[in-house]
């Protein structure tokens, strides 16, 4: 089959960055950042994070952005055919796949997760979180993703919302690159900030800020452990978007005078300031109502609820909280979709829309799968967070940097010091961390989620398993 380069472009370098901020900045800072630090530390795990962001979330996505508009193909298709311009092995399209699968499989329980967003802005709509204490809102968290009060009905609700969730996701990714992304990212980011803004404001004058300021900016050094950089470089991941083929897709439509280094370092740095900002806009409040900062993915969910309706105003802000969350979910899953929408559309005889369509379905039948059993959304979790994704991340960052020709990559990103540094970073100390983490990583989370008791130096790395009864 003969496969063409893609003949759509972003229309201006504005939509580009708007969208590849949108694809960024999404449940992984809101929902997962303000948690995960929380729970290793505060200030100490920021300083990790930030420097997994410099040191291997940028020159990755540099990798990623060049190899896609090199291609100008899908991941899988991009990857496949630089490989054959530098005589290597088409196996090497393993890198588009995991990407693409991983893109699939993030998307299949973030879509679920936004339809919870999506009944918990209803809810705010509506006063619900008004006086409610910490034991109704967990209540109100089981009811409604169906493990409370009258499950099936809760079930079928959240199924409603999945679908509805879909069907906008269907509409815009099928409209194509330039005239449904990019317009869409044009008119939600901009909006998406305004709200972030105003939610930060709120968050600051009504919230306990000093509180919030310690805990976000005070390293806990005592607190840091072989987790906290496990923890980090999986947000850093999560966060950015890298290591799932969508910056490879994204790449794809850059026209030739974008500066990939620039409009990388604009991408990671907007991703990681929204991150950081989300932590102001959550911890004020949590401390001001006396909530636990380390509550785990709780925080989001059911102390938010609780903090929202015990300050004035919290009311009218919750709407503008849970309404920025859903923002922020769904610009980030339609460059989800767009990644296996990209590869589909360029079999023969598909069209854009029917891809969209046809992912949409696929997308709601697993979906669905999730929402009458929660037990595969841990599952998926903890194979997309702790194998997939740094494996994809490690295969990209093997093939930029050692299958791929200087030549090739000095064409995207230049020649002169940046070239030098990047290349180095991806030849050496990028792909030994990340094979580090991907080992450990990997252990880790299975000695703490499946109850598995590890060797003895892997325990002294690691740490015991607190589920299971010293020896």
């Amino acid at each position: 089959m003969e496969i063409g380069r893609k003949t759509e472009t972003w229309g201006s370098k504005f939509g580009f960055i708007m969208a590849a901020v949108g694809s960024s900045v999404g449940l992984g800072n809101f929902w997962r950042f303000p948690y995960t630090a929380g729970e290793n530390g505060g200030g100490a795990f920021i300083v990790i994070y930030l420097l997994c962001v410099a040191f291997i979330g940028l020159p990755l996505l540099m990798a990623e952005y060049s190899m896609g508009r090199k291609s100008g193909m899908s991941a899988i298709e991009g990857v496949q055919s630089l490989a054959r311009a530098e005589g290597k092995s088409l196996n090497w399209g393993i890198v588009g796949w995991v990407g693409t699968i991983t893109a699939t499989f993030i998307l299949s329980f973030y879509v679920v997760i936004s339809s919870w967003l999506i009944a918990f802005t209803l809810q705010a709509v509506q006063g619900k979180f008004t006086g409610m204490n910490a034991e109704a809102s967990g209540q109100n968290f089981e009811d409604l993703i169906g493990i409370g009060a009258h499950p099936m009905a809760s079930k079928w609700y959240i199924l409603a919302l999945l679908a509805l969730f879909l069907a906008a996701n269907v509409w815009i990714v099928g409209r194509g690159v330039k005239g449904g992304i990019e317009r869409a990212a044009t008119v939600l980011m901009p909006a998406f900030f305004i709200m972030l803004v105003v939610v930060v404001g709120f968050a600051i004058a009504n919230g306990d800020a000093a509180a919030a300021a310690e805990f976000l900016l005070t390293p806990k050094w005592e607190d840091v452990g072989f987790n906290t950089f496990l923890e980090a470089i999986g947000q850093a991941f999560f966060s950015i978007g890298i290591g799932v083929g969508l910056m490879i897709t994204y790449g794809a439509y850059l026209s030739r005078d974008t500066n990939i280094p620039r409009a990388s370092g604009i991408v990671a740095g907007s991703d990681t300031t929204v991150a950081l900002i989300a932590g102001f806009a959550i911890f004020p409040i949590v401390f001001a109502a006396g909530l636990d900062p380390a509550g785990g993915p709780s925080l989001f969910f059911v102390s938010m609820p609780v903090a929202f309706g015990s300050i004035p105003g919290g009311e009218l802000m919750a709407v503008v909280f849970f309404g920025l969350a859903l923002f922020a979910a769904f610009t980030s899953s339609i460059s989800l979709m767009e990644v296996s929408v990209s590869w589909l559309e360029e079999r023969q005889g598909v069209t854009r829309f029917g891809a969209a369509l046809g992912m949409g379905v696929i997308l709601f039948v697993v979906g669905a799968a999730y929402v009458f059993s929660l037990d595969y959304l841990d599952f998926v979790d903890f194979l997309t967070g702790n194998l997939l994704l740094p494996l994809g991340g490690l295969l990209a960052v093997i093939f930029a940097g050692w299958i791929l020709s200087r030549d090739m990559m000095t064409s995207e990103i230049g020649e002169g010091t940046i070239m030098n540094v990047w290349r180095f970073l991806l030849r050496w100390p990028v792909p030994l961390f990340l094979a580090f983490i991907l080992f450990f990583g990997f252990f880790d989370k299975i000695q703490q989620q499946y109850n598995v008791q590890l060797p003895g130096f892997m325990t002294a790395l690691l740490g015991p398993n607190n589920e299971l009864p010293a020896e």
